[in-house]
């Protein structure tokens, strides 16, 4: 089953161990049988004990999105889930464990976030899920993942159905892969989990055999040698209660995620939601009609920023066809990033790129 294009690389070979009977001293013999306290009219040779067989270790491989090992052949088709960040959704379930995580503008000033689960498999609840826009559809699409929803704005619904993507909406071909949960009100409570996700996408015939792109990844140890200093940052959106920030942490090597000030948690586990590499991209936004509905440019390439170890660097984001966004830097080359979660926040142009985004050296004490 081919899954992913570049990502199949063997961390390990396997090791096959064998005990060796030998009469010589130069190895350990195997131990004799004691010997037995009744006689025998006929002595028989005492049995040597047959060697135990040695557990091979399991054979694994880099996922292609995180650059972290896995099971062999556990990497799935990618699943790209459209996830509610309205207050009342917050904390969300299962953002800690997607392999990319995206936060882009929908309509009227709040945003959206897509995860893209593929290396882990056994997340237990994702959401709550939403609607789908043109823009998202695209971005779940340059990851070669099954586009997982809730309705849609008619701009997306014309796509999906005239191109007959492979999608799954709640309120259309996929219902019974979802679930409402009581404790919360609609339209904030609509979850699914992994499982379930791809046994509907199996039931509905999504192949498997798809091209998964991948990052070029660094060695975790390496440390960055240009940039600047970087511990902190903030994104800010068009609403303030839509305001990010990330502070980076030394012993975990990661930016740790906050919404209007407060730790981002995972509601699944408790877990912070946590990036190793954090592209922040500049994006045009074009409000197409009286619901504030947007066109938003995920193709173009433009303005960028790098947040990695607690470092920035400034350079340009670049889609080829079928292809992900990517981080080029100044000299041409594409950036590595280095293993873990990546998190891409998508802010408008205008009135500038720099208007949504600030940093400092130092974070900021708690």
């Amino acid at each position: 089953m081919k899954i992913n294009r570049n990502s199949t690389r063997l961390l390990t070979g396997l090791t096959l161990a064998s005990m060796l009977l030998s009469a010589c001293g130069g190895g350990n013999a195997a131990p004799e049988a004691a010997p037995t306290a009744v006689a025998t009219v006929s002595p028989q040779a005492s049995e040597q004990p047959e060697p135990s067989p040695t557990t091979a270790p399991p054979v694994r491989q880099l996922s292609g999105l995180t650059g972290l090992p896995v099971q062999e052949g556990s990497l799935t088709r990618p699943l790209a889930v459209m996830i509610n960040n309205a207050p009342a959704a917050r904390p969300q379930s299962g953002i800690s464990e997607a392999d990319v995580l995206y936060e882009v503008l929908a309509e009227g000033g709040i945003t959206r976030l897509i995860g893209i689960f593929q290396s882990h498999t056994g997340v237990v609840k994702i959401g709550p899920v939403r609607s789908i826009r043109p823009y998202l559809i695209d971005l779940g699409e340059s990851y070669g993942a099954v586009t997982v929803h809730a309705g849609g704005s008619p701009a997306a619904y014309a796509i999906l159905q005239r191109q007959k993507k492979a999608d799954m909406d709640e309120i259309g071909n996929a219902g019974a892969y979802f679930w409402r949960d009581k404790e919360r009100k609609a339209p904030h409570n609509l979850y699914s989990n992994t499982a379930k996700l791809l046994e509907g996408a199996e039931k509905l015939g999504y192949s498997d055999s798809i091209e998964v792109p991948s990052y070029v990844f660094t060695d975790p140890d390496y440390l960055p040698t240009e940039g600047t200093a970087a511990a902190e940052l903030k994104i800010h959106y068009l609403l303030q209660s839509y305001t990010v920030g990330y502070k980076y942490d030394t012993e975990r090597r990661t930016y740790a995620r906050l919404v209007n000030g407060k730790a981002h948690l995972d509601l699944n586990n408790n877990n912070p939601v946590e990036a190793a590499n954090i592209m922040v991209i500049g994006a045009d936004h074009k409000v197409l009609d009286d619901a504030g509905r947007l066109q938003i440019d995920v193709e173009l390439g433009g303005e960028a920023l790098l947040f990695q170890r607690g470092t920035v660097i400034s350079g340009k984001w670049a889609r080829k066809p079928d292809d992900m966004i990517r981080f080029v830097k100044t000299d041409g080359t594409e950036a590595l990033m280095y293993p873990g979660i990546t998190h891409v926040l998508i802010v408008p142009n205008s009135p500038s790129f720099a208007s949504h985004v600030e940093y400092t050296a130092s974070a900021t004490p708690e």
